[in-house]
């Protein structure tokens, strides 16, 4: 369920390096957790975030939920189609409804987090 390309954090952002990029979503449990999306308010293109920097928010018909950035780094694309269709986060959380993409400040920051394995038993653990 949670792709082996990917890192994640306790927050359940996942984050995919892709070369001198990294796209950052939302993970399954989280959109889960949060029910049916209906809003979702991405950063500008050329915003600089730190890691776990809150870059924007998610709005379900449960709650209001900020979004945290895994690593440091400087936004280069946003999903812009998450906000027509923010339904695509309950369908594809780690597919198309990623949301943003960077440049990472160091490239080497990603290895902190956690792999599938690790996330799939955090998860695990607050699902008891």
């Amino acid at each position: 369920m949670y792709p082996d390309d990917r890192r994640y954090t306790k927050e359940h952002e996942w984050v995919q390096p892709e070369g001198d990029r990294a796209t950052v979503g939302i993970t399954h449990y989280a959109q889960k957790q949060l029910g049916d999306v209906v809003y979702v308010e991405l950063p500008e293109v050329g915003r600089v975030l730190k890691a776990h920097e809150g870059f924007g928010t998610v709005e379900s018909v449960k709650a209001v939920s900020e979004l945290f950035c895994p690593i440091a780094g400087e936004v280069v694309e946003v999903n812009t189609a998450l906000t027509g269709a923010p339904e695509t986060i309950n369908a594809d959380p780690h597919g198309a409804a990623w949301m943003i993409r960077l440049k990472p400040a160091d490239a080497g920051e990603v290895a902190s987090l956690m792999e599938a394995a690790a996330y799939q038993a955090l998860v695990a653990a607050e699902d008891k």
